[in-house]
């Protein structure tokens, strides 16, 4: 069993965030599981300390294994990091319901379902920490991206409730929100994207796909620098509550003070035809 912080992270997959989140929480020393619907698409780690696992989020059977598995090897889990995440992008009303109930199973539920099956562990050894990555999305949505949108925001809410009620049991909640990272995300979210056949939207494709690839400009934070930053709060004595880093992040934060409404002319005025 191991004395080391023993860090259980999700969405692991090569090139993108928690797979970088792993290498860092191992070069500070944590005992890392590192886990992914399937094992094969995390690769080799420099470090050591980490283990590869296969782990379906949205199933019961499957969280309910890997946790077991974790515990019955270390004896604890002092971190999770609810890190996996899907999108959808495309206009709204052209999303087939099947697209939104699996963003939500993932970007929701899934958080849910990790967090119900460690919490009872981490209040029975006296303390935890619980890492909710949402987005900066979530906060103030943008056209073309309203289903992962919504998703991460009421992942900022369940975020902000979970502060509250974990207190009691001396488990801190940090909930991250990411602006632009260099990832896979908009590789993933090219394969993702939805238009209908029929839509109404066909003069605004390629302003969809350049919402797609706005996270990866030359301002998004390389993987490494997030993981670093994110690393180092959450193994701090005292974990903050929130914390935004990435590209626009500091705009983003500008908009949440400026009216509702001006915002949102800005940004579709950014995503959408000049006529």
């Amino acid at each position: 069993m191991s004395t080391n912080p023993v860090v259980l992270v999700t969405g692991c997959s090569t090139g993108g965030i928690g797979y970088s989140l792993c290498e860092e929480f191992a070069r500070k020393g944590c005992t890392v599981y590192a886990t992914s619907r399937r094992a094969e698409t995390i690769a080799d780690f420099a470090q050591g300390a980490v283990e590869r696992l296969a782990l379906d989020v949205n199933s019961d059977e499957s969280v309910a294994a890997v946790v077991k598995h974790v515990v019955e090897r270390e004896g604890k889990i002092d971190v999770l990091v609810n890190n996996a995440g899907i999108t959808s992008p495309g206009p709204l009303v052209d999303q087939p319901l099947k697209a939104v109930k699996e963003v939500y199973e993932t970007n929701v539920f899934a958080v849910l379902r990790l967090t119900d099956a460690v919490v009872p562990i981490m209040a029975k050894q006296g303390h935890g920490t619980i890492v909710n990555i949402g987005s900066i999305a979530g906060e103030t949505p943008t056209p073309w991206s309203g289903v992962y949108a919504s998703s991460k925001a009421a992942l900022t809410s369940i975020s902000d409730v979970l502060f509250m009620e974990l207190k009691p049991f001396n488990i801190s909640v940090l909930h991250v929100s990411p602006g632009g990272i260099k990832s896979n995300i908009a590789t993933n979210g090219t394969a993702r994207m939805n238009v209908a056949p029929d839509t109404l939207y066909t003069d605004f494709v390629p302003l969809i796909l350049k919402r797609i690839q706005s996270s990866q400009g030359p301002n998004s934070m390389p993987t490494r620098e997030f993981a670093t930053r994110v690393v180092a709060k959450t193994l701090s004595k005292k974990p903050p509550r929130y914390m935004t880093l990435g590209g626009s992040s500091g705009l983003f934060t500008l908009f949440k003070w400026l009216p509702r409404g001006f915002v949102l002319y800005i940004l579709w005025r950014a995503f959408s035809p000049r006529k």
